[in-house]
């Protein structure tokens, strides 16, 4: 803007001194060509008196006047010239100027040279002889006039421009200064220009819309953003190049970068390099939908991806990840679960089974058969026990306990668990103790009871002879614990982490001397979680296991 103004002012400057210049000398040249022909009559008139009285004679007198003087008589020949031969010029009865004197009494005409340099003025008048009488000055021509100030026309250009520089510099920043000094973005708050008041106005209205827009555009970024970031699902919007438009960090944990970065565009393929995760892609660009499963650091996640069309053009795809760790986990405990049911029914059947048959073919002795019908009542006790804890284990899975809960004194109910134990306790010579009292918590008695008889069951059964059984329960800053703690086996660091599992077993053959079904552990992680407490463990290989229990209070 500042150059516009600067340079529209020296040109306004320039075009006035150039047309000014042009319009005076045109003024001058007229003002100077009227006078000199306003001379010429005069001194034309000031000599015909002489001249008709005296002749060529007179005029011989004044053959050095600055004007040309000439006399023609009336068939045009010249008589007299003072400038040139009257015998070597040629007739002049067809001049204009002369044809008008003697037709009219006076003529005059100018004429232009061959250059155009000059110009001459030719006045006649018809002397009371018949002859004519005829004075001529030269001058400039306007072309001639104008050159010659020329110089001083481009001096006075060059003048002008440099003092208009001046000025314009000094006055396009004053007129710029209160422009550069507007508030825009509190236009009403100026004071500027009384031009500038429908622009400003303008400008504040639209302030305003686009205020409204933006903030309008703000919640729903932050909606979105609040949906996407806190959806465990990941998702990506990619272009047909494969860059990412938008994406939430879900997407990056879940493809296994969680501490990159997708701005600026990044293609999506650089997050992943499997080919699993690049069919997907490279099946949504190519306009069909696609699904992969990807599995990462011990994640399985299954990726979907659709084109985006517009006007039947494939424009980009949009990503879900979802993570089915847990699902594909869980239908793979199931797997294993029903395998290890299937195998502990069976062990007990088939030892019942052929019990049975052997009875049933009358090959065992009349003195074997109790023996036998014990074996079958064991197993079949066996059996039942696994089916109930079988059920237990199902009902606190579907969380389908409708027993009623109540205020629970740990340390009695512990002391309970050590009677019913008294017995196995005894045969291996173990001591059994309970510290700690007056912690209570709430919860279903049966439940409870069940965690802590499986756990001093197992304290017992995998115990050293003339060991320890000690159960010390207390309050916690979080709640209240009961912690079991044998001086048993132990477990190896390796088994530490899947003995909770259902069938789980750390010393196979042992557990199948001792009994038991493979649930306990499992039936105690499963109550802790219906009573939302905490089960942790500690042990060492030869040395024993304490097991603890956090309930909230």
């Amino acid at each position: 803007m500042r150059q516009k103004i600067f340079r529209n002012m020296c040109l306004t400057a320039l075009a006035t001194v150039v047309v000014c210049a042009l319009l005076t000398t045109l003024v001058y040249y007229a003002d100077f060509e009227g006078h000199m022909e306003d001379e010429v009559r005069e001194e034309t008139a000031a000599l015909r008196p002489a001249v008709e009285e005296l002749g060529a004679a007179y005029l011989e007198d004044l053959a050095f006047s600055k004007n040309r003087l000439t006399l023609i008589d009336e068939d045009g020949t010249v008589l007299f010239d003072n400038q040139a031969d009257p015998a070597a010029m040629e007739n002049h009865l067809d001049r204009p100027e002369v044809a008008d004197a003697l037709e009219h009494g006076a003529g005059e005409e100018t004429r232009m040279s061959d250059t155009l340099s000059e110009q001459t003025f030719y006045y006649a008048v018809r002397l009371g002889s018949g002859q004519v009488l005829r004075m001529a000055v030269t001058t400039d021509t306007i072309f001639a006039a104008m050159l010659g100030i020329l110089p001083w026309l481009i001096a006075s250009a060059l003048a002008a421009v440099a003092v208009t520089a001046l000025l314009s510099n000094y006055l396009t920043k004053k007129i710029v200064a209160p422009i550069n000094r507007l508030d825009l973005d509190h236009p009403d708050d100026n004071s500027c220009y009384e031009e500038l008041s429908p622009l400003l106005t303008k400008i504040s209205k639209q302030n305003q819309a686009i205020a409204r827009q933006m903030e309008s555009l703000r919640e729903k970024q932050e909606e979105f953003t609040a949906i996407t970031e806190n959806m465990s699902e990941g998702f990506l919007v990619l272009d047909h190049h494969t860059d990412i438009l938008s994406y939430n960090t879900s997407a990056l944990r879940l493809l296994g970068c969680p501490d990159a970065s997708a701005d600026g565009r990044e293609s999506a393929l650089t997050l992943n390099r499997s080919s699993s995760f690049r069919s997907v892609v490279d099946g949504a660009l190519s306009g069909k939908r696609s699904q992969q499963l990807l599995r990462e650091n011990g994640r399985c996640c299954q990726v979907l991806a659709n084109p985006v069309l517009r006007e039947g053009e494939v424009v980009g795809a949009v990503v879900v990840i979802l993570d089915i760790t847990e699902r594909e986990d869980r239908e793979s405990l199931r797997r294993e679960f029903t395998a290890n049911v299937s195998h502990e029914l069976k062990t007990p059947l088939t030892s019942i089974s052929g019990f049975a048959e052997i009875i049933q073919n009358g090959i065992v002795k009349p003195e074997d058969v109790p023996r036998f019908a014990g074996n079958i009542y064991s197993e079949s006790q066996r059996l039942i026990a696994l089916v109930d804890d079988i059920m237990r284990l199902s009902r606190l899975d579907e969380e389908e306990v409708n027993l009623p809960q109540e205020e629970i004194d740990l340390t009695e109910l512990s002391r309970s668990v050590g009677e019913r134990l008294k017995k196995p306790m005894d045969d291996l010579g173990l001591t059994f103790s309970v510290t700690g009292g007056g912690s209570k918590i709430h919860g279903v008695r049966s439940i409870v009871d069940e965690m802590v008889f499986n756990l001093c069951d197992n304290a017992v059964k995998y115990n050293r002879q003339g060991g320890r059984v000690e159960i010390a329960i207390g309050n916690v800053p979080h709640g209240v614990a009961l912690s079991v703690k044998d001086t048993g086996i132990g477990i190896p660091a390796a088994d530490q982490d899947r003995v909770f599992e259902r069938f789980y077993r750390v010393d196979k053959s042992h557990s199948k001397e001792i009994g038991g079904t493979g649930l306990g552990l499992s039936i105690v992680k499963h109550g802790a979680a219906f009573h939302n407490a905490k089960v942790s463990l500690e042990s060492q290989e030869g040395q024993g296991t304490t097991v603890t229990l956090t309930f909230p209070r």
